[in-house]
Order: structure tokens, then sequence, then C-alpha cells
């Protein structure tokens, strides 16, 4: 769950050790709902836009979320300074195919995970060890060889990022990751 205010990641624009200063404005993370025909090029256009105005783009997921209205949202998760987000919002939704453009890190709380799965090979300690490990982040074993195993593991982008940090002296062999999706809590739909 994430009820906190976005949060402030670092650029390498600051001028000062100490900071921002006046007028200067940090980078931060939101993610972003968009509603979108499901058509072809509709992710090329939003792909276009952020590589056009030289926006990063940290996540991006697409699924069908409607059948009947022929629906899919999209959900992305970039940084930026709050003039560059509102920029980025106003171009999003004057593309023709998006229905709607919802920055979940500033309309209330919303419920972000992500899924990957990451291989270690190991043996005797080692591979004990990531079993433990595993266990400790309730992430289930889908693969299992006499050398190596995949886990899947779901939850916040920190608690992946602490897992495989964790895995890596243990015999990391490969991630692939899902990207995040998010919904926003509650009985409103937004």
């Amino acid at each position: 769950m994430n009820a906190a205010p976005p949060k402030p990641v670092k650029s390498g624009k600051s001028k000062s050790v100490y900071g921002p200063g006046p007028g200067e404005q940090i980078d931060e993370r939101h993610t972003l709902s968009v509603l979108v025909d499901n058509e072809p090029g509709v992710l090329a256009r939003v792909i276009g836009l952020f590589s056009g105005r030289g926006y990063n783009i940290e996540s991006l997921t697409v699924a069908e979320v409607s059948r009947s209205k022929n629906q899919s949202r999209m959900t992305i998760v970039t940084t930026g300074t709050p003039s560059v987000i509102e920029q980025i919002k106003h171009q999003l939704e004057r593309l023709v195919p998006i229905h709607k453009v919802t920055d979940l890190s500033v309309e209330g709380p919303f419920v972000e995970r992500e899924l990957a799965l990451i291989k270690v090979k190991g043996t005797g300690d080692k591979r004990i060890e990531a079993l433990r490990t595993a266990d400790f982040f309730r992430a289930r074993v889908v693969d299992s060889t006499a050398e190596s195993f995949v886990f899947e593991i779901t939850g916040s982008a920190d608690k992946l990022h602490a897992f495989i940090d964790l895995m890596k002296p243990l015999g990391l062999v490969n991630i692939s990751r899902t990207g995040s999706v998010a919904i926003s809590r509650g009985a409103e739909q937004v």
C-alpha cells in the first residue's frame, strides 16, 4: 500500500551538497494508471511521447481490462520533477486513444505490486540459505533441479530489490520482472 506522498529520487541535478536550493525541484517517483483503447499503435504512441520529450519510463505494463469496451490499462512508473510529471499527464490526456489518466501517487492510497522470477544456482549451504531466504520473503519455488531453483516472488519493488540483493552472493543467475501493476484502494473507481 502506498499512502505516502511520492518518493523523492536522486536525480544528480542538484548543484549543492545541502540539497535543492530555492526554486529547485527534486525528482519524484509517480505511478500513472492510463485507460486506453485496446488497438494497434497505442503503445507506440505512448512510448513515442515519452522518448520524444526525453522522459524516462521505469516500468510499463499493459493488459486488457474490459473486453466489452475494448479497453486496456497501462501502468506507467516514471520519475521527474512535479512540473515534468504534470507535463507528462497533460500530454498523455491529449492522445486520442486515451480515456483517462490517473496519477495514483497523488490520488490517495493505492496498492502496487510486481512479480519476478529469479533463478539461483547453488549447492550445499548456499542452496539451504537460498531456500531459507525465499521462505522468509514468501517466495515460491516454481522450478527446481539438483543445482538450481527458480523462485517466484510478488511484492513492492523495494521487496524485490531486497530479495535480489540477498540472492546475489548465493548464486543469482537470472532475473525476469513484470514491472509494476497498481490499483487505487477503496470502493471508488479511479
